[in-house]
């Protein structure tokens, strides 16, 4: 019997990582990890699972080279193996977005419902920053903020906005980020700030696309090796 070419021995290994993205929660698991390191006891709060489950898709993920691991104290912490991560699961959205007609539905029906402007891109919101022309506002939750944010940006979890408005200046234009770019933190700020009379818009992609891309972060967490 002859052995495998080396052509087909990669496509295994390419398909064991797309074996891997096949599932709703590793999906949203990626997402959060794209944010920064967390330890598994984290993600399985923040995607709705229990332990055990959460460590099982984390250690599929792991197997498949999209994340990595390491012990602290009594907690495994995990983060994304690489980069070109937050690129793979670009590229598997706008596959999504336009081949799908139950996904240009949700998008149609959900998210352009709160916010049908186009979003700022990200060298756009560059130039503004230079000139500080607008307030960037990042909505994410505290500890999310403080392990990686953009620089000057606000940080305003969603949950509080309502009640802190009088931190944003209403004559100038808002810039509202979260997670990613349907993540539905901006989307429901965007909303809610224009129904109290400010200009709000919202950046295309979200923190880790704009990591990924080299562009200037800023962290109040020391990060570890």
């Amino acid at each position: 019997m002859s052995s495998p070419s080396p052509k087909n021995e990669l496509l295994t290994y390419f398909a064991d990582v797309a074996k891997a993205l096949g599932h709703a929660h590793r999906l949203d698991l990626l997402e959060h990890i794209a944010q920064g390191e967390r330890s598994v006891e984290a993600l399985a709060k923040l995607a709705g699972l229990s332990v055990a489950n959460a460590s099982q898709h984390l250690q599929q993920l792991a197997r498949a080279g999209l994340v990595a691991k390491r012990r602290d104290g009594k907690h495994i912490l995990y983060r994304l193996a690489d980069v070109a991560v937050i690129d793979l699961l670009s590229a598997l959205r706008q596959i999504v977005e336009r081949n799908s007609a139950e996904a240009q539905l949700v998008v149609q029906s959900y998210f352009h419902a709160r916010d049908n402007l186009d979003p700022v891109s990200r060298h756009a919101l560059l130039d503004r920053l230079q000139t500080d022309a607008v307030v960037l506002l990042d909505v994410r939750p505290e500890h999310e903020f403080a392990l990686g944010h953009l620089p000057h940006a606000v940080n305003i979890p969603l949950p509080e906005l309502e009640g802190r408005l009088a931190e944003l200046p209403p004559d100038q234009e808002v810039v509202a980020y979260c997670r990613g770019p349907y993540c539905v933190l901006a989307f429901e700020a965007v909303a809610a700030l224009r129904k109290h009379g400010f200009t709000v818009r919202r950046l295309q992609d979200g923190f880790p696309e704009w990591k990924a891309a080299g562009l200037p972060v800023e962290s109040s967490v020391a990060e570890k090796d």
